[in-house]
This record gives structure tokens, sequence and C-alpha cells, in this order.
């Protein structure tokens, strides 16, 4: 902090140290100026933004098709719910989008059946931001992630010994697990 000093004087200060002199506040009587190295200092503050929009980044829109029509294999579907539920955990919104094609318009209530399916197996981890809605011949919802759920999901992960993103076949594997548990229910009151 030097005070008052005249224009030529602080432009030799300036010069003798190697830096730069930087108006800082010109309303200001007399103007307010910093000897710095200005170079530096517009490097350091591109990257404080840089820093700020990597924390304020929204989360990315993912879009997860469900087969170019209603027929589409129910193993494949679960393949589009692991993608789904990979996008969730890493948290991104999720568009799920069902096709129709020809005459699939008249059997409407199969895509409705088939996105409350997908919203009651990715209840744990997301909730409904837009419910699902037709447009023209595409059928779409978004699901957001929920936090508190999401973490609660690590955290039972971790504690379970498994990875926090798990990949598709190993959540495949779950699945088939929970199909196996609903055959054997069915099964087990028709044997003689």
């Amino acid at each position: 902090m030097l005070g008052v000093v005249p224009l030529e004087e602080a432009k030799r200060q300036a010069y003798d140290a190697g830096l730069d002199l930087v108006e800082i506040s010109p309303e200001a009587r007399p103007p307010v100026c910093k000897i710095m190295d200005f170079g530096k200092f517009k490097y350091e503050q591109s990257k404080k933004e840089k820093a700020n929009k990597a924390k304020s980044k929204s989360s990315e829109m993912k879009e997860v098709r469900l087969g170019r029509s209603m027929k589409i294999d129910p193993h494949d579907v679960d393949i589009r719910i692991a993608q789904a539920r990979r996008f969730l955990i890493e948290g991104h919104r999720v568009q799920i989008i069902q096709n129709f094609r020809g005459r699939e318009m008249a059997f409407r209530s199969r895509g409705d059946d088939r996105m409350d399916d997908i919203i009651q197996r990715l209840a744990d981890l997301a909730k409904v931001e837009v419910p699902p809605r037709l447009n023209g011949r595409r059928m779409g919802m978004i699901l957001v992630p929920e936090k508190q759920k999401i973490e609660l999901y690590k955290r039972k992960m971790l504690a379970e010994g498994k990875p926090v993103l798990p990949t598709i076949p190993e959540q495949l594997e779950e699945f088939e697990h929970d199909d196996d548990d609903d055959d054997h229910d069915g099964e087990s009151g028709s044997e003689t």
C-alpha cells in the first residue's frame, strides 16, 4: 500500500518490479491501481471460473429407448432398466422413450403398463418428474434421481461388499434372481 502516487511514478515502480500497473477501481477519485502480474491474475481467475462451472454443472439428461416398437423382449427391457439405473446412480436425469409402430397404437395401455413397471422398478433410486405421456407415436417420461435414496443405496451396496456402480450383467443377474423367486412361489402351490 503506497498511498497517492503520481501516474508516472506508479508506472516506474511497476516496471522496476517487473509487474503490471492495473486499474482496479476507475470510478474512484483518485483511481485505485494495483501493481501485480496481470497474466497470472487472469489465469487464476479463469481457473476459479472453471471450478465454479464444474461445481454448478446441472445433471445431464440421458435417454433410454425401449426398442423401435412394443415388440421388445423382456430381457431387453431389463437391459434398458439396468442402463437407466446406472445413469440415475451417476446423478443424471433419465428420459425413457417407448415407440409405437403401426397398429400398436390401439394397445396404448400396454405402453402405460410397461412405463408403470419401469417406475416401480426404479422407485428405489428415482422419482417421476414428467409422468408418461404420448406425443404422436412416442410415449415418454422423465425420471430424476433422489439424492437421499441414492446415498442409502450406495451405503447398502458398500455394506454388502458389492460395487456401488454395478455393471449391467451384474444387475441382470439380480433381476433373474428376483424372477426366480416369483416362479418358485407359483410352482410350490402346484406341486402334488
